[in-house]
């Protein structure tokens, strides 16, 4: 008798069969990490191809209970194969969980990104914890209550753009603001020159349209409408705050990440997920930019929204 036959029977097999559950543990293992490796060649029809690479990174969930399983069944080939996924994930996501690589030294500039969420019994709370983490720069998407946000920023922002339902308020002038379209009929986004202390800054305030189960070709389209903007700005330093309602790792954000960099990714540590606020599985929410050095990145709980905020601090 082999020693695979041996370790079968001491699984639980009298007959020396093979373990079939120990196969079935074995062949998930494989199934999962060839969707690891592979969730971008999943056909994106009616969103399904940007609904698994926006959950890709949840996928390593699925590694420790095959592994307590292989070990139950005391498989040596269904624990093996219960690597393959681990090594998947660890290849694409490790480097997430490193200490950041960017740069250090003191920060120039403080920015903060929030969507309030429409309704918000109170938005003055909500805003008032991204002014208490020393933002210099805020933008909100989701507000409908603009006259209590202004009164709880107000003296501590002077300068203010907004337009429709979507705000940049900022310690430095704003000397230029205007509505930018991205294909939904009405301004969901702004453009902004700061004129920062080092010198202008562009800032972009966004709220990207949004994504279901089955239906994203509203957003996939305002966010080729928006890579297209930023595509023919020509300023040399620039920021683009928002709820993009698209994750780091779906397939369309790629216009935009050709174009600018994700201070999460380069100045943060961890995925940075932000929705649902109260046990986030997603990152709809980010600051990207050009032209600057971040110094930090991260995420702020604040109350009484349904999203989490996105911070970032850079060097000019």
């Amino acid at each position: 008798m082999t020693e695979q036959m041996v370790d079968e029977r001491a699984a639980g097999d009298p007959g020396g069969r093979p373990d079939r559950r120990g196969l079935l543990v074995g062949l998930l293992a494989v199934l999962l990490a060839v969707l690891l490796a592979g969730h971008r060649v999943v056909p994106n029809v009616h969103g399904l191809g940007s609904l698994v690479d926006s959950v890709t990174p949840l996928l390593g969930l699925g590694v420790p209970p095959l592994a307590l399983a292989a070990l139950l069944r005391r498989s040596r080939r269904a624990l093996l194969a219960v690597l393959l996924p681990a090594l998947v994930w660890a290849a694409l996501f490790g480097a997430a969980w490193l200490p950041p690589a960017a740069g250090t030294g003191p920060a120039s500039i403080r920015v903060a990104s929030q969507n309030l969420r429409s309704g918000n019994p109170d938005p003055a709370a909500t805003v008032d914890a991204l002014a208490g983490a020393g933002a210099d720069l805020i933008g909100l998407q989701e507000v409908d209550d603009g006259d209590r946000v202004d009164a709880a920023l107000g003296q501590r922002y002077p300068h203010r753009a907004a337009v429709s339902t979507v705000a940049l308020w900022s310690r430095w002038p704003i000397r230029d603001s205007v509505g930018v379209d991205t294909g939904l009929g009405w301004d969901r986004a702004l453009r902004a020159v700061v004129a920062a202390p080092q010198g202008d800054l562009v800032v972009y305030v966004v709220h990207l349209g949004s994504a279901r189960a089955g239906h994203t070709v509203t957003r996939d389209e305002t966010l080729a409408a928006l890579a297209a903007k930023v595509r023919d700005d020509h300023a040399s330093r620039l920021v683009v705050l928002g709820d993009l309602n698209t994750a780091t790792t779906d397939r369309v954000f790629a216009p935009l990440t050709r174009l600018l960099n994700n201070a999460q990714a380069d100045a943060g540590q961890g995925f940075g997920f932000t929705w649902p606020a109260e046990l986030p599985v997603t990152r709809p929410d980010h600051v990207l930019y050009r032209g600057l050095t971040p110094t930090a990145a991260g995420v702020l709980h604040t109350p009484d929204s349904d999203h989490r905020a996105v911070t970032a601090s850079f060097r000019w």
